[in-house]
């Protein structure tokens, strides 16, 4: 056959195959931009050059200490220099990064360490305390690696062998690392947040690192040197890969433990910030201090968010405060962001209420991601591009995870039939962007009629009284479901749940109206998440 010729003597060489991984990004920054600011904290200031002799010794140091390939070295840390490093440390020295929730109590970050087998903790030491008590429910004995942060919040006293500045001394600034030879190899171990049951760990390889790092710089449209803004917490899908990003970017990392409105702003203003990431519930505290402070952003700042679809009415208040917002999709199973809003030059001649209204939608697939489709979760056919058939989201390609630890049940099952199923549902428009309905378990199903919390929220937050707001479903006699709304009012705002209501009514049909509203704080994970099943389970004891 004619095409053998292409298979004859064209092999695969060291010459022409590299497996993919991130890592490299640090190494090329730091020979192109060695004295270019990468990263901020307080008054620590270090450059690309010093981040690269950093992640060395930290890499050179773990395999003195007997840490090697696919070993798990377990980071509990804060947004600070300490955890960018460990994004690279880690895997220089062939192991797997398992970045815990600081938020998570002792007994989840215990099943996390056990679960991972991790062989070393690096820990910060304001959560010295919830991580001892996980060392003693695991009955057996890690190495911890304190850090100390003089920026912390609370301080305690260390309960390592050895502080993490000292553990860098000891290692080789020239430490001779290489790449994985096989891209498949594990990098990270991300815990999913384990709302029903034991969480899930899934699973990155260095490929899929490297490709959505490089993903997150196309559908953000990023140039060379961003000045970024750590409010998303690097636990939380490796920081959407960010951490590789910035670096392939040879851009500036700007630090910050304890995110508040106020601090973005003065960061922005102080720092230059030109880039953030952050959940709706950052989006609101932003818009909150801009309005309270009423001083105009010295510059115009991109804001990614992602996590519960957002508010029109907050990406439209983003937008007039001088922020410009790209919307993006995805889940810990795709490296974070995998989705995007790809924006149309023809929509900005539409109105600012228009433009939210297309922003809040989804969107497209990332350049990385091989296919996306929303398809009938029984038959596997897709869904009219009609903007209100309801079908599952599917992802196939390189950013899909390798699957869940020790976890072949749920592995097979979640990469079935050729697709990861993602458990969120959501309508096909005619120009082919998806937009998030509900979680297949949010769906409120009253009188044989599917209602999306999604939709109902989105209302709720249209009201000037609200400040964040979820629905769930309350069981009901007659009609099995019924719409529970849960609603957050703004300081110092006051509203009945009749009006509440009666603002439903005058924006949704009847039957898609909040049958009860309840006045409360609602619960939130570190990331924004309105933890529902939380609110299911309050809805269920009315």
């Amino acid at each position: 056959m004619p095409t053998a010729a292409y298979d004859q003597g064209l092999d695969r060489r060291v010459a022409n195959f590299a497996a993919l991984s991130p890592l490299g990004f640090l190494e090329r920054s730091a020979h192109v931009y060695p004295d270019h600011l990468a990263v901020v904290h307080g008054d620590r200031r270090y450059s690309w050059a010093d981040v690269y002799d950093r992640a060395r010794r930290l890499g050179s140091a773990l395999q003195a200490h007997g840490i090697g390939k696919n070993d798990t070295v377990a980071a509990m840390l804060a947004n600070t220099p300490e955890m960018i490093e460990c994004h690279f440390g880690v895997p220089m020295a062939g192991a797997v990064l398992n970045a815990l929730n600081i938020r998570l109590d002792a007994e989840a970050i215990a099943f996390m360490l056990d679960h991972g087998e991790a062989k070393l903790v690096i820990c910060d030491t304001e959560f010295a305390p919830v991580m001892a008590e996980a060392l003693a429910k695991l009955g057996r004995t890690i190495p911890v690696i304190d850090v100390d942060d003089p920026m912390a919040a609370k301080r305690h006293a260390p309960i390592g062998q050895a502080d993490y500045e000292s553990f860098l001394a000891g290692g080789n600034p020239t430490f001779d690392w290489a790449p994985p030879a096989d891209e498949w190899d594990a990098i990270s171990l991300n815990y999913t947040s384990g709302t029903t049951g034991d969480p899930k760990g899934v699973v990155y390889h260095h490929r899929g690192a490297h490709m959505n790092a490089l993903g997150n710089i196309l559908a953000w449209d990023l140039a060379h040197h961003p000045v970024y803004l750590w409010t998303l917490p690097m636990f939380h899908c490796n920081g959407w890969c960010f951490p590789w990003t910035i670096a392939a970017l040879g851009g500036t990392n700007v630090c910050l433990r304890q995110v508040s409105g106020d601090a973005i702003l003065e960061a922005i203003r102080s720092q230059g910030v030109t880039h953030f990431c952050g959940a709706p519930i950052v989006l609101s505290m932003v818009v909150d201090a801009v309005t309270s402070t009423e001083v105009a952003l010295p510059h115009q700042v991109k804001v990614m968010t992602a996590a519960a679809p957002p508010p029109a009415s907050t990406l439209e208040a983003m937008e007039k405060a001088g922020f410009a917002v790209t919307h993006v999709y995805g889940l810990t199973e795709v490296y974070g962001p995998a989705v995007v809003c790809s924006w149309h030059a023809d929509w900005n001649a539409e109105s600012s209420e228009e433009r939210a209204r297309l922003k809040s939608r989804q969107g497209v697939r990332y350049h990385v991601l091989a296919d996306l489709k929303v398809l009938d979760p029984e038959t596997l056919a897709e869904v009219p591009h009609d903007g209100e058939t309801i079908g599952e989201i599917m992802f196939r390609g390189n950013v899909v995870a390798k699957g869940y630890l020790k976890n072949p049940t749920s592995t097979d099952s979640a990469l079935s039939d050729g697709w990861f199923h993602s458990g969120d549902l959501a309508v096909v428009h005619p120009d082919g962007y998806l937009q998030i309905r509900d979680r297949s378990k949010d769906i409120i199903i009253s009188g044989g009629e599917n209602i999306s919390s999604v939709e109902v929220e989105d209302v709720l937050y249209r009201h000037p009284a609200v400040s964040a707001a979820a629905v769930v479903a309350r069981p009901d006699e007659k009609w099995g479901e019924t719409p529970c709304a849960f609603v957050e009012l703004r300081a110092g705002q006051t509203v009945s749940e009749e009006e509440i209501v009666a603002f439903c009514r005058d924006h949704l049909a009847h039957y898609k109206c909040p049958r009860t509203v309840v006045f409360s704080a609602l619960p939130k994970t570190s990331t924004g998440k309105i933890q529902k099943f939380e609110l299911r389970d309050q809805a269920r004891r009315l």
